[in-house]
């Protein structure tokens, strides 16, 4: 475990309390703005974690998460190298949603753009009054390649993702949860405590528990319904046999609350 150390990427840093990491987009003066080096921040917290951690926060700094791409350092690629840049932040963000940590957001002003499409990568997600949901790059005359058709896509649904793209429309905390863009909203300042509450019950619950949640879940989503139930029947078996299960009953039978990180 760590307590209180902090890591500096190149536009991130890490604070580490516990078996709790915070993972902090550190661009204010770019409404931190995503570029390749975000994405490599990225990269690298999620396929070398901190050993011990449990959980993660996602937040940005300076009143904004994400505000999508960074139009200033923009490359104009061939088609073929955009294939390939795409795809690399396609593999990133499958990093965060299946790497098997929970990883919480806290979404503050901007969401927009890439920033949603990372926002759509977490398995939980908390917006302040602040927050505004976008995707305006049908208004830029681009197109999403962070991964926003499967992911923003399958939350809201293709049409109600075509009018948004079109319109360059834009959503507010309420809307957003009503949506499934954002499952908690909370007021300002509030998110950042919020998070902390729930990546420690998260935390706390059992490993493999945790893991097949976030790996088995909208896999089975992408299945036909008998696929999907055969799916289910392998995970649960395979979870009624680890020892988070024995722990679990352990505690039920004692009249406790389980332990299952000792």
């Amino acid at each position: 475990m760590h307590d209180g150390s902090t890591r500096t990427g190149a536009v991130t840093r890490v604070e580490i309390d516990g078996d709790i990491a915070t993972l902090i987009f550190d661009r204010p003066e770019k409404r931190n703005a995503m570029n390749d080096a975000l994405i490599d921040d990225l990269d690298h917290f999620f396929s070398h974690p901190p050993e011990g951690v449990n959980a993660v926060i996602l937040r940005g700094e300076g009143g904004h998460f994400c505000s999508g791409l960074d139009l200033a350092e923009h490359e104009h690629r061939p088609p073929i190298d955009g294939v390939y840049h795409s795809r690399n932040w396609h593999r990133v963000s499958e990093l965060i949603e299946f790497g098997g940590l929970p990883v919480i957001s806290v979404l503050t002003g901007a969401v927009i753009g890439g920033g949603l499409e990372i926002a759509a990568s977490t398995h939980v997600r908390i917006a302040e009054p602040t927050a505004r949901f976008q995707l305006p790059e049908g208004r830029r005359g681009i197109f999403v390649g962070g991964g926003a058709t499967v992911r923003v896509g399958r939350i809201i649904g293709p049409d109600r993702m075509r009018e948004m793209m079109l319109t360059g429309r834009n959503y507010g905390a309420e809307d957003a949860v009503s949506l499934g863009l954002a499952h908690y909203s909370v007021g300002e300042g509030e998110g950042l405590d919020l998070a902390h509450k729930l990546a420690r019950k998260i935390a706390d619950n059992a490993p493999f528990s945790n893991y097949l949640m976030i790996n088995a879940l909208s896999r089975i989503g992408d299945m036909s319904r008998s696929d999907g139930l055969f799916t289910e029947s392998l995970a649960a078996a395979m979870c009624q046999t680890s020892d988070g299960a024995k722990e679990g009953l352990r505690a039920f039978l004692e009249k406790r609350e389980p332990n299952f990180r000792k």
